[in-house]
């Protein structure tokens, strides 16, 4: 049953209705941060759920913050909020367990949670991954997946150990990586996923209805984070494995590099063609027809987007100034 109360608007009768939850609700409190964070704290919301506290960062001001606020979602509904370096201080666990949670949930978060957080719990410690586990474990498995040329991906709510992203899981959502999808492309159906994945199976959590499904660990690797340098691009490889690389780091992520006639390269969006090269042809950039291209260690990419020394150009711009001869790349 819900409260109602009324209103006069001045063009009728509204009806305000006052939600009247459940005294017996389950309590939690909520460790996130970016997009994912922001959708499943909303659906833990929108299910009623008690969230005590929200565990966040605070914004690097180094880091390109194309993302929403976690922070500011909480503010909204007032939630209290911390964004401390590490939430394994003593200080930190004491102000949490004082709050007597029945759930954690972990969505983003960026830093292990250790045993006498993670003890904290009655009812678990849950976390989203962003992946099918029991594959592409650990950091940033949208852009490992996408290097390795994986045609799915998804998002797994999983209980939390003290080994990352090993724990039963309770929930999985499959999205698909079409051919030619960036990092930034996947990472918003990754989004979705993880929202379906949770809003899915959050009634049976809350009831003590939800399944458990232990890991075989054997059908999946541990990944760590990348660094701007891991965008090198290496020449000698396929056309394909160094598109692979370009979607995987391509804006907002830092981008994949090269140096061509001694200035910094980045390139932004390549094509896979069925272009081939006569004999054996060093890797080289070239424009021909108004199209750039790549000469690859097997195969030929086109250059669709490309930045020469910070500047970004057209492929006409590149031969009006550069002409149409074949640069060979220096790294």
């Amino acid at each position: 049953m819900s409260d109602a109360s009324t209103s006069k608007c001045g063009i009728g009768r509204v009806i305000w209705w006052k939600p009247c939850w459940n005294s017996a609700m389950s309590s939690a409190v909520v460790f996130a941060y970016h997009n994912v964070g922001c959708r499943c704290l909303s659906v833990l919301l929108a299910h009623g759920v008690d969230v005590k506290l929200v565990v966040t960062h605070r914004d690097n001001p180094n880091e390109n913050i194309w993302f929403d606020s976690v922070q500011a979602l909480a503010e909204l509904h007032g939630i209290p909020t911390i964004t401390p370096d590490d939430p394994n201080t003593p200080e930190v666990v004491e102000q949490i367990r004082a709050l007597q949670p029945e759930f954690f949930f972990s969505f983003y978060y960026r830093e292990m949670l250790k045993k006498g957080l993670l003890d904290i719990p009655p009812r678990g410690a849950l976390n989203m991954h962003g992946s099918l586990l029991p594959q592409y474990r650990g950091r940033v498995p949208v852009n490992w997946a996408i290097i390795h040329g994986e045609t799915k991906t998804g998002s797994t709510l999983h209980y939390m150990t003290e080994k990352p992203d090993n724990g039963d899981i309770v929930a999985q959502q499959a999205i698909p990586i079409l051919p030619n999808d960036t990092a930034h492309e996947v990472f918003q159906k990754v989004m979705v996923a993880a929202e379906l994945a949770l809003n899915g199976v959050l009634p049976a959590l809350l009831a003590g209805t939800a399944p458990r499904l232990k890991q075989d660990l054997s059908l999946g690797g541990y990944f760590g984070g990348r660094k701007p340098q891991d965008g090198v691009i290496d020449w000698a490889q396929s056309a394909q494995t160094i598109h692979n690389l370009v979607r995987a780091v391509a804006p907002p992520y830092p981008g994949a590099t090269t140096t061509l006639m001694g200035k910094p390269m980045r390139i932004l969006q390549t094509l896979v063609t069925r272009c081939t090269v006569a004999g054996k042809e060093p890797p080289a950039f070239y424009v021909k027809e108004g199209r750039a291209y790549a000469i690859c260690g097997s195969g030929v990419l086109r250059v669709v987007r490309f930045e020469l020394d910070g500047v970004e150009m057209s492929a006409a711009a590149f031969a009006a100034q550069y002409g149409s001869a074949r640069f060979e790349f220096n790294s």
